[in-house]
């Protein structure tokens, strides 16, 4: 069974940063991309990032352009989610996900991410 496990989520002030990991059970090459998504109380699921393996494109919901930046790190088999000067409606769980090369498609359990002063 695969298993996507994150990491960093937390408590930060507005105009704070953190950074996200995204840890899979298996090779990160596994997955031809990789993304993180995350779900506000009461709104969908939406698409925050997400980074194609073969080439490293990248892919970013307009509001958090120029804010937020993902990346791999395929020495420690990580997907990494750097979030710079957060705002409340950032506030939300943040769930890895990654599209493998066989097909299915699998999601973390989600990480907490509060911006709050």
């Amino acid at each position: 069974q695969v298993q996507l496990v994150e990491s960093g989520g937390g408590l930060v002030q507005p105009g704070g940063s953190l950074r996200l990991s995204c840890t899979p059970s298996v090779n990160i090459f596994s997955f031809v991309r990789m993304g993180w998504y995350r779900q506000a109380p009461g709104k969908q699921r939406e698409l925050v990032a997400t980074i194609i393996e073969y080439n490293g494109s990248t892919n970013y919901l307009d509001s958090v352009k120029g804010r937020f930046t993902i990346s791999r790190d395929n020495a420690k088999n990580t997907v990494d989610l750097q979030m710079n000067n957060l705002k409340p409606e950032d506030t939300a769980v943040y769930y890895c996900n990654g599209e493998s090369r066989l097909g299915p498609v699998y999601w973390g359990q989600g990480t907490q991410v509060t911006v709050s002063s």
